[in-house]
C-alpha cells in the first residue's frame, strides 16, 4: 500500500442491516457503509467531477478474513480446498465462498466491475447544503480538540508549571489558526527539551567501572 494513490480518508464505517431487502440466500440485507471526505485540489478535480457525473461508482473493498468456507461442502477453502467452483450450481445450490470472522478492511477502491455487483458510492453533500455545513462544523470541532490535546501535552514538558485546565480556557478562546501557531510553538520547543536520543547511548569513560560500556 502506497500513500500517493490514495485519494481520500474515510473517517466512518458502520455496519447497516436494511430487513426490506433480502439477499439471495433469503437474509436480511447487510452491508458495510463508510463516509469519506476529499480535497478539492487541482490534482484530483477529474476525479471529483467522474465521481459526481456517475463514472466513478462502482467500488470494492480491500480486506482481510480468518475464514474462507465453501458453502456446498463446508471445506476451509485456505487450508482443505475443495472440488467445487465458485457460481456453479451443485444439487440446485449455488456455489459461493463464504467469509468469516473478518479481521480488517482497509481499503477501498474504484473499480470497472466490482466482486459485490451493488458496492459503490451511493450519495454525497454538498457544503452549501444544511447537512454539510453541519458535518464541516463537527470536522472543525474535531480537529480544533485535537489541537487542544497536543498543546497541552507539549505544555505539561515545557511549562509544568501552568494548569492544563487554564490551558484549556485559553485554547477555547483561540481560532483555529491561533491554536495551530501556537501548537507548532510547544512542539518546536518540547522537541528541544526532550530531543530524541538513543536508546543504547554512547559510553563515557569514567575510569571506574570496566563494564560500563554496557550501561543504558
Amino acid at each position: 500500500m502506497k500513500s500517493k494513490d490514495q485519494t481520500a480518508r474515510i473517517y466512518s464505517a458502520e455496519v447497516v442491516t436494511d430487513k426490506s431487502r433480502k439477499t439471495s440466500d433469503g437474509e436480511d440485507y447487510t452491508y458495510i457503509r463508510a463516509k469519506a471526505y476529499m480535497v478539492r485540489t487541482e490534482k484530483n478535480k477529474d476525479l471529483i467531477a467522474e465521481i459526481d457525473a456517475g463514472i466513478k461508482k462502482e467500488t470494492s473493498v480491500g480486506c482481510s478474513v480468518r475464514d474462507i468456507s465453501c458453502s456446498i461442502c463446508g471445506r476451509n477453502i485456505k487450508t482443505e480446498g475443495c472440488e467445487h467452483q465458485k457460481g456453479k450450481t451443485y444439487g440446485g445450490k449455488l456455489c459461493c465462498y463464504l467469509l468469516s470472522d473478518p479481521a480488517d478492511a482497509y481499503e477501498w477502491s474504484f473499480v470497472a466491475v466490482p466482486a459485490q455487483k451493488n458496492a459503490g458510492v451511493i450519495k454525497s453533500f454538498s457544503f452549501g447544503s444544511e447537512s454539510g455545513t453541519k458535518k464541516l462544523e463537527e470536522w472543525a470541532n474535531e480537529y480544533k480538540n485535537e489541537l487542544k490535546s497536543d498543546i497541552i501535552r507539549c505544555a505539561c514538558t515545557v511549562l509544568p508549571e501552568i494548569k492544563s485546565s487554564l490551558l484549556g480556557e485559553i485554547c477555547d478562546s483561540l481560532p483555529l489558526g491561533s491554536l495551530k501557531e501556537m501548537r507548532s510553538a510547544f512542539l518546536a520547543n518540547a522537541r528541544k527539551n526532550l530531543p530524541v536520543a538513543r536508546q543504547l547511548a554512547a559510553p563515557e569513560s569514567d575510569g571506574e567501572n570496566e563494564n560500563s560500556e554496557y550501561k543504558i
